[in-house]
């Protein structure tokens, strides 16, 4: 989520007045900024963008809740030493979180281990373990609407009578230690992104979450005029019309089969009855096709933490393959492929399997990334049903975006088109009918300017380096995983470094790179990528031949609040996954939208982007996905590349002899016999083509009138990657609510009392 304190600023329409305020009390609003932490519980694009969907959501006025876990710690903060990652723990309640309140009246049971019994009456899960859920609630206000929605996060608390209850040998004392034990399910956010660690830890926090949030969302729905109870018994036929539950990623998988647990066992509901209700009810969305980073859980561990849910993903699943078999009978193949239960050493339930047969809608992030998922993927599933599989590209909010990161820029924009387009971003294609505007231009590119003056002023006060501010900063910011290819920029340093030394008389456009990036504190190769750029970077910056042409920065613990400095001053924006990887990106169009020009392949929203704007005007480069899947049919062979690219072998042999790090040559081993033996991304294969959009990229940059038109395309193309147009797409295609523009009266002016208060009777 980042900080709060400004955002809440700008929706409510207070920012002047409270800047103003604080300033005659002989205070500066931006230090009180500064002291704020970043609230940082989710990994990577995931995670924010469920913060910007929560922002959209409240903003087009729709009645909806965004559920997670209240970590005590987030994301660790990272810091680099002698170029290495080091974790510390993100102990970011310390101070306490003024933003939160917590509601132990809506606290709530959640049940694990245990045994089942069957009898007549049905199933009973007994002799559980219970853990309480305490919601603590976070307002997010829409932008200037008056609307005010909520985010609720579970804290895991221990009953009171947490092990004094059962055969007590009386250490009162050690029960109450104890007590850490159930507490510990809220303690840590995992903190991989794109990878899959199937602990019980973490299968306890999915279920956690899961559990409370279901309960909430019944209880809400009972209490509601839609909850008609017959004499005793709830009617729940209406419930998928008033209820719509979104799952981000297969996280929350156990959703469906808590779900069904609920109407099955507790409501009693006839099974079918159950699961029709239950897929109508739920929508999954897809994040990712690496197959490292799918849930797949063993079932002997969800039949020791969860033994019911294990029994009704059995029956969901038999239930599942008579349907296939009935289809295509004999067709063994097609049911193992297509079973929520994987055999092989450790039988395994596949999370994404059990989300696309309990759901009624799947979605990809970008158009690329859905075709993937439909023809590859989960071919088998599309073929059954091509009807339930959709695309929603991502989007980014406005608000924090650009109102907040970027006022200069926005304010500008505002005196050439007004200022409806922060809540219509499609306005912003106004903009290009100022791209032949030379005042307009100069002001542009005087915004990026000031800007960049900016963060080298804030580089050069955290990390003691004098940086040109008239050099193109180059800027890679992301998590470090070898599919988002940070390994291919660093080559790509390497080479301009060998270029500068080889002829330092030569033109050469200066350049500030900055990479910047979490690595998985499990991930080896991703903490070698780190230290290698830092190894470089030590090298480029104290070469005197070098001087100010080439500084490399390696930004330490990159969150929101540092995204929110470095975007605004991006000349150049990396996104240079491997062709059919990354399944959206959504810094990509954070930089569009901030007046960066992008390098990237057609991956992702990179594709729409190019779309949207004109491929003319993105510096695109590399295989597409057709090449990626021609290649990996005839063999990938890295030492081909690398035989007929003498600056390519040069810089891997420099890498490789300990040029960058001479007093352990064999540090970088590892990096390097992996980009020739099982480099599953590709990085030689798209090494020339990139080296040479580079060149291209310099060239432009020469002349700054043609860049700042190019820039001016851009941003007025940037309009579609708006996350409001991709909730608008959520409500209408999946959840079947309508947005509404409607501003609600403020709290102090009377109501008409004629007026619907609940233009949308749905929650999502």
């Amino acid at each position: 989520m980042g900080r709060t304190l400004q955002n809440t600023m700008i929706n409510l329409g207070l920012q002047n007045a409270c800047d103003e305020a604080v300033y005659q009390l002989g205070l500066d609003m931006e230090e009180l900024e500064e002291i704020e932490e970043d609230a940082g519980l989710g990994n990577g694009g995931l995670g924010r963008l469920a913060a910007c969907f929560l922002d959209s959501m409240a903003t087009l006025g729709l009645a909806a809740y965004g559920y997670g876990i209240r970590y005590e710690y987030g994301i660790f903060n990272q810091k680099i030493r002698d170029g290495w990652q080091v974790e510390e723990a993100d102990d970011w309640l310390r101070h306490g979180n003024p933003w939160e309140k917590a509601r132990p009246e809506y606290m709530l049971p959640v049940h694990f281990y245990g045994r089942v019994e069957h009898s007549a009456s049905g199933a009973k899960w007994i002799d559980t373990q219970v853990v309480l859920a305490l919601p603590y609630d976070t307002p997010v206000p829409g932008y200037m609407n008056n609307t005010v929605n909520t985010m609720r996060l579970w804290s895991a608390r221990a009953p009171n009578d947490f092990n004094l209850r059962d055969f007590n040998v009386g250490d009162y004392i050690q029960a109450v230690l104890d007590r850490n034990l159930a507490e510990n399910i809220s303690r840590v956010l995992y903190p991989n992104d794109n990878f899959f660690e199937g602990k019980e830890l973490r299968l306890k926090q999915e279920y956690f979450v899961v559990a409370a949030t279901l309960q909430d969302i019944i209880r809400r729905f009972k209490a509601s005029k839609f909850g008609s109870t017959d004499s005793v018994r709830t009617v729940f036929d209406s419930f998928p019309d008033q209820v719509a539950i979104q799952l981000n990623d297969t996280h929350p998988a156990m959703a469906i089969p808590e779900l069904m647990r609920i109407f099955v066992d507790i409501e009693k509901l006839p099974w079918d009855k159950a699961w029709d209700i239950t897929k109508r009810t739920f929508a999954y969305t897809n994040h990712t096709v690496l197959p490292e980073a799918l849930e797949r859980w063993p079932v002997d561990l969800v039949e020791k933490l969860l033994p019911r849910h294990l029994q009704i993903i059995y029956e969901i699943n038999q239930r599942h393959l008579d349907h296939i078999a009935s289809l295509f009978p004999n067709d063994v193949a097609r049911l193992r492929r297509m079973s929520l239960i994987e055999e092989g050493d450790t039988k395994r339930i596949n999370m994404a399997h059990l989300c696309i047969v309990g759901s009624h809608a799947v979605n990809g992030v970008a158009k690329i990334h859905s075709e993937i998922v439909k023809t590859q993927v989960f071919e088998d599933f599309a073929a059954l049903e091509p009807e339930k599989f959709q695309n929603k590209t991502n989007g980014i909010t406005p608000r924090r975006w650009l109102l907040l990161c970027n006022p200069g820029l926005a304010e500008l924009i505002a005196e050439k088109i007004g200022e409806d387009y922060v809540r219509d971003l499609s306005q912003l294609t106004k903009l290009h009918k100022f791209v032949e505007d030379d005042l307009f231009i100069r002001e542009v590119a005087k915004v990026k300017q000031e800007n960049k003056v900016k963060f080298a002023l804030y580089l050069e006060k955290e990390y003691k380096v004098k940086i040109n501010p008239s050099s193109m900063f180059d800027v890679h910011v992301k998590r470090i995983h070898e599919y988002k290819r940070q390994l291919m920029n660093c080559l790509h340093i390497i080479t301009m470094y060998n270029r500068i030394r080889r002829d330092p008389a030569k033109l050469f456009v200066p350049r500030t790179v900055i990479i910047g990036g979490k690595a998985a504190p499990g991930y080896h190769m991703a903490k070698m990528i780190i230290k290698l750029i830092n190894a470089v970077a030590q090298v480029v910056n104290n070469d005197p031949m070098v001087g100010s042409k080439l500084k490399v920065i390696f930004l330490e613990n990159y969150r929101v609040s540092l995204a929110e400095k470095v975007i605004p001053a991006t000349d150049l924006s990396e996104q240079i996954s491997t062709a059919g990887t990354e399944a959206s990106g959504t810094g990509n169009m954070k930089f569009m939208l901030n007046g960066a020009l992008t390098i990237g392949t057609m991956d992702g929203a990179n594709v729409e982007m190019a779309e949207e704007a004109g491929e003319e005007n993105l510096f695109i480069f590399g295989m597409r996905v057709e090449d990626v899947t021609e290649l990996d049919r005839k063999g990938y062979n890295a030492q081909l590349y690398y035989d007929r690219l003498p600056e390519l072998k040069q810089a891997v042999d420099q890498i490789k002899s300990g040029f960058f790090s001479p007093k352990d040559p064999n540090l970088f081993n590892d990096v390097v016999n992996m980009l020739f033996h099982h480099d599953r991304f590709k990085v030689f294969a798209d090494y020339e083509a990139y080296v040479k959009c580079q060149e291209k990229v310099s060239e432009l940059y020469l002349n700054s009138k043609a860049w700042t038109k190019m820039v001016i395309r851009n941003i007025a193309a940037a309009g579609k990657f708006s996350s409001d147009r991709t909730i608008k797409e959520y409500a209408r295609d999946i959840w079947h609510v309508e947005p509404s523009d409607l501003k609600i009266p403020p709290p102090n002016e009377p109501r008409d009392a004629g007026q619907d208060k609940t233009p949308n009777g749905t929650a999502a």
